[in-house]
């Protein structure tokens, strides 16, 4: 234990004078009632428990006394708490299969109505992510607690060229990672690896939420990305969107935008501040999810 001004301590000096003096005064008042009375008598002559009784105020202001030092001193100590907040990354699909109008009025833009609503229905200090992926993934908003950030990240992603689901999974582990130190970042061979850190008993897993159409083209191997997940305890809810229909591909200008390669992807870039986590949940199209820890799919 450490206290934030020390130097008040030396005021309990008063604790030992305090009983100096006190003992002092109980002399000299035995003296004095030796002398020019005879109650000593009839003091002797009461039972022992009485007379630890006279002391016993005495006693309590030593003690209050001491507890009010203590406590201007501002005592404080270093508390080892076991990590107990959810980080959940958003891994959002803006390939040009998004624009696919099977589900109205295509699959990106139900992506981003339900991937605004889950941001909605959280609490407040949630630790939300976002990922935007097509032929390569890209943390457009880190871990955070602003909604309004992420609003406006979700709403301004526009489509590129190629899907690439395993990236996605990659990246949205070592977003987590940046913000969990438990959590190793992606690639470590955690069979071989003696720096991993342990997870404690209580530890509340972090959530990678996937929303896509599931056409994977290029990149590491979805699967390969995903036991990578499952070695650090990340989980994993994956959302599809769209139907087997062969549809019409449809994009607004908006969500056509320019090309990942020249800055567009993500609406320019995202950046937010480092919150707290919770759960919540929201419904779509007869589907749920939780973000506490149970999942459902579209």
């Amino acid at each position: 234990m450490n206290f934030l001004w020390p130097w008040l301590l030396i005021f309990l000096l008063i604790i030992p004078l305090s009983i100096a003096v006190y003992i002092w005064m109980l002399r000299r008042r035995r003296k004095f009632a030796v002398r020019y009375s005879s109650l000593s008598l009839i003091r002797e002559a009461l039972p022992k428990s009485a007379r630890w009784r006279q002391h016993l105020p005495f006693a309590l202001f030593l003690l209050g006394l001491t507890g009010l030092i203590g406590a201007f001193a501002r005592p404080v100590a270093e508390v080892e708490v076991p990590l107990s907040r959810t980080t959940i990354i958003l891994a959002l699909d803006v390939s040009r299969s998004m624009c696919a109008t099977d589900v109205e009025p295509n699959r990106l833009a139900v992506a981003q109505d339900a991937a605004l609503a889950f941001v909605e229905e959280q609490a407040d200090g949630t630790q939300i992510g976002l990922v935007a992926f097509a032929g390569f993934a890209e943390l457009v908003v880190p871990p955070t607690n602003d909604k309004e950030v992420l609003r406006e990240a979700i709403a301004t992603l526009t489509t590129s060229l190629g899907t690439a689901i395993g990236s996605a999974t990659l990246k949205s582990i070592d977003a987590i990672s940046e913000v969990n130190t438990a959590v190793p970042p992606s690639g470590l061979n955690l069979q071989t690896d003696e720096t991993v850190t342990e997870l404690a008993e209580n530890y509340q897993p972090d959530i990678i939420v996937l929303l896509t159409d599931g056409a994977n083209s290029q990149g590491p191997l979805p699967l390969d990305a995903a036991q990578q997940a499952a070695d650090r305890q990340v989980r994993v809810y994956t959302i599809g969107f769209g139907t087997d229909e062969i549809p019409e591909m449809v994009c607004t200008q908006a969500q056509l935008g320019g090309d990942v390669f020249n800055g567009r992807f993500g609406g320019g870039g995202f950046g937010g501040g480092f919150g707290g986590g919770g759960g919540g949940n929201f419904g779509f199209g007869g589907g749920s999810f939780g973000g506490g820890g149970a999942g459902g799919s579209w």
